[in-house]
C-alpha cells in the first residue's frame, strides 16, 4: 500500500493546527489507525476463542452445522473481498501518482464489490431462514431435523460472527464511499492521502477477518 517516507512530503497546507509538523500528523494518524485495528483484531479474537473452546466441545455439531452452509457462495464472496482489497489498495497507489480518475474507479469498484458480497449474505441469511436455522433457543430442532439437539449454538456463533462481520463491511462501504466523493471533490492527491490509507487499512482487517471466517465456519465446521 502507501510507503512511510511519502509523509515527508505532505504539503505544510494539510497539517491541523494542533501538529506541528506533517510528519507528526502523518505518524500520529498512522498510530491512531492501528491503535483502532488492534482493538477490532482483539474484539474478533475474543469470538474465535470462543468458537474454538465450544468447537472442541462439540465437534460433530460443528461439522453438522457446517454442512447447512452453502461454501460455494462463501467462497465466492471471498473472492470479492480479495479483489475489493487490491482494488482498494491500487486506489491509494492513484491517488499518490495524482491519477484521480483511475483513485475514483478503483474506489467505485471496491465500493461494488462490499455490495456484492452484502447480497450473497443476504440470500444466504434467506435460504437459512427459510429452512429454520436459527440461533440458539430459536431453533426448532425437531423441524428442521437435527441431529444434535445444541445446534442452535452452531449457529449463534455463525449469525454473531458473519453478522458482525456484515456490519463491517457496511460500516466500509459507507467510509470508502465518502472516501471517493473526497477524491471527485479533489481532497486527496500525491501530497495528502492518509484520510484514505486509514480506511483502507480498515478495509484489508475486514478482508483479513474473513478469510478467517469462511474455512472455520463453512469448510472446518
Amino acid at each position: 500500500m502507501s510507503t512511510d517516507n511519502t509523509a515527508h512530503g505532505a504539503h505544510t497546507a494539510h497539517v491541523a493546527h494542533h501538529f506541528k509538523t506533517a510528519e507528526q500528523q502523518y505518524s500520529s494518524g498512522k498510530e491512531g489507525i492501528w491503535l483502532f485495528m488492534l482493538t477490532e483484531i482483539l474484539m474478533f479474537g475474543a469470538i474465535f476463542v470462543g468458537y474454538a473452546l465450544y468447537h472442541n466441545e462439540y465437534p460433530a455439531m460443528f461439522a453438522e452445522g457446517a454442512k447447512s452452509l452453502d461454501w460455494k457462495m462463501g467462497f465466492v464472496n471471498t473472492l470479492v473481498l480479495i479483489f475489493s482489497s487490491f482494488t482498494m489498495a491500487i486506489s491509494i497507489s492513484f491517488i499518490q501518482k495524482n491519477q484521480q480518475k483511475k483513485a475514483v474507479l478503483a474506489l467505485a469498484t471496491t465500493v461494488l464489490c462490499g455490495a456484492i458480497f452484502m447480497v450473497i449474505k443476504y440470500f444466504e441469511y434467506q435460504h437459512k431462514f427459510h429452512l429454520g436455522l436459527f440461533p440458539g433457543k430459536f431453533l426448532d430442532v425437531a423441524k428442521v431435523g437435527a441431529e444434535h439437539a445444541n445446534l442452535g449454538l452452531y449457529f449463534g456463533f455463525y449469525y454473531v460472527m458473519t453478522g458482525l462481520h456484515g456490519i463491517h463491511v457496511l460500516l466500509g462501504m459507507g467510509l470508502i464511499t465518502w472516501c471517493l466523493i473526497r477524491t471527485i471533490r479533489g481532497d486527496f492527491h500525491s501530497q495528502y492521502w492518509i484520510v484514505v490509507e486509514g480506511v483502507g487499512l480498515f478495509w484489508h482487517i475486514v478482508d483479513l477477518i474473513w478469510i478467517f471466517l469462511f474455512p472455520l465456519l463453512y469448510l472446518v465446521g
